[in-house]
């Protein structure tokens, strides 16, 4: 049996116990041994005197004081320019669609063409249109004829019924004539009976040639409503031979393949996306707090996700609100003649507004009250620290420029969050460099 490895890791043992358990008295011991160097004691008083001062002077100082870092901010006149995200949208886009069915018998037009307005896309196949189209053509020729015919009888039956009235004129007054003299007993009742009898038959003339006018004008009119619906029907076959060709709405570019040759086409059936980027537009939306400083007609300024740079103006600034993110859609016109701007592209905007009077602090300044409210520290004249809400107008590489605060600020830019209103503090300066 080794004895020297037992023995080693009891010494060990007993070093750590030392170390660890013992640790105060072992450093007391070796102390112990040592005298502190006499050149120590000046310094050591020196040092004393130092941290004694301090003590005498925050003494002097109001209880509960913050020391505080204090930034002296004077407002300066900026271009308040309100900056969106947003993306590049086509000045118009359109999905040509069929609206007749049939083959196509055109060759395509491949994705990325430019087409100019009125250019042929899709051409389908006509198939037995032209025979319709003969057949309504002649429907209305024959519709046509039947209207003289149907014209010709109202006046034939317009007479009869003059006819049949002036005879019941007449058999009227034979027959008061024929009354009148058998009551004075100058005629037979047989005659006036007669009279009655003519009377009645002339009434009865006149409500047949009634009927027949009435005919007359139901045929005429019949004639009429067939040579509108013959006028109808060729309508709709000459739309339905125009709907074979469909034509581009306007110049731009083919977003897709025109439908290929020998697809079936039915109606609502896409030919072609087409799509126009020269103007292009630049579409952001505007919180509500800031629609009332963007007007029609302001410059404005982007810098694309490439890095291009461009410029147009306002066009468009809605009226209403997006109901879920209470915002306003803005939309910026701006060229793009050589079509380098795509549809969809990110792109940070700048809309020029009015300049106005602000300070550009830290954000680290910036602090929420217990309101929720937006704002910085203050320190007034009696150094007390006083709450001020501030209007966020953008941020920079240098610090945030905010409103709202008086021209010349002493703004707490450490230590803001250590105190409330009312709280004494003991302001620092510094310059706005450091």
């Amino acid at each position: 049996m080794r004895i020297f490895p037992i023995v080693t890791a009891i010494l060990v043992c007993l070093v750590l116990y030392g170390v660890v358990m013992e640790r105060d008295r072992l450093v007391e011991f070796a102390n112990g041994f040592r005298a502190p160097p006499a050149e120590d004691a000046a310094p050591a008083e020196t040092a004393a005197a130092e941290t004694a001062a301090p003590v005498e002077e925050s003494e002097a100082l109001p209880e509960g004081t913050v020391s505080v870092v204090v930034l002296r901010s004077e407002a300066q006149e900026v271009d308040t320019a309100v900056v969106l995200r947003g993306r590049t949208a086509a000045a118009r886009q359109v999905e040509v669609r069929a609206e007749t069915s049939g083959r196509i018998i055109s060759e395509p037009i491949r994705a990325g063409a430019f087409v100019e307005e009125g250019q042929l896309l899709c051409q389908i196949d006509p198939g037995t249109r032209a025979a319709a189209l003969a057949e309504a053509e002649a429907r209305l020729l024959e519709a046509q004829a039947r209207l003289p015919e149907a014209q010709a009888q109202l006046p034939v039956a317009r007479a009869r019924q003059a006819e049949a009235e002036a005879a019941l004129v007449a058999a009227q007054i034979d027959a008061n004539a024929a009354t009148r003299l058998s009551e004075s007993g100058f005629a037979s009742e047989t005659r006036a009976a007669s009279a009655t009898a003519a009377v009645s038959s002339a009434e009865a003339a006149v409500e047949a040639a009634t009927a027949g006018v009435e005919a007359a004008q139901a045929a005429t009119q019949a004639a009429q409503s067939g040579i509108r619906a013959a006028e109808a029907a060729l309508l709709r076959a000459e739309q339905d031979i125009d709907n074979l060709q469909i034509f581009a709405p306007f110049a731009g570019l083919l977003e897709s393949d025109t439908a290929e040759l020998g697809s079936l086409m039915q109606p609502g059936t896409l030919c072609a996306t087409v799509i126009q980027l020269d103007p292009i537009k630049l579409v952001g939306f505007v919180p509500e707090a800031q629609i009332n400083r963007i007007v029609i007609g302001a410059p404005a300024g982007a810098r694309l996700a490439t890095g291009q740079q461009v410029q147009g103006m306002v066009t468009f600034l809605s009226r209403s609100a997006d109901p879920q993110t209470r915002t306003f859609r803005v939309e910026i016109t701006i060229a793009n003649a050589d079509l380098a701007i795509r549809d969809g592209q990110t792109a940070d905007i700048l809309i020029s507004a009015p300049g106005q009077l602000a300070h550009l602090l830290p954000a680290s300044s910036l602090t929420l009250n217990d309101q929720g409210l937006l704002g910085i520290r203050l320190v007034d004249d009696t150094n007390t620290a006083r709450f001020a809400p501030v209007t966020f107008l953008r941020d920079t590489v240098n610090g945030v420029v905010v409103s709202g605060l008086p021209d010349l600020a002493d703004v707490i830019v450490v230590g803001q969050e250590f105190v409330t209103d009312g709280v004494p503090v003991d302001p620092h300066y510094q310059e706005l460099t450091q």
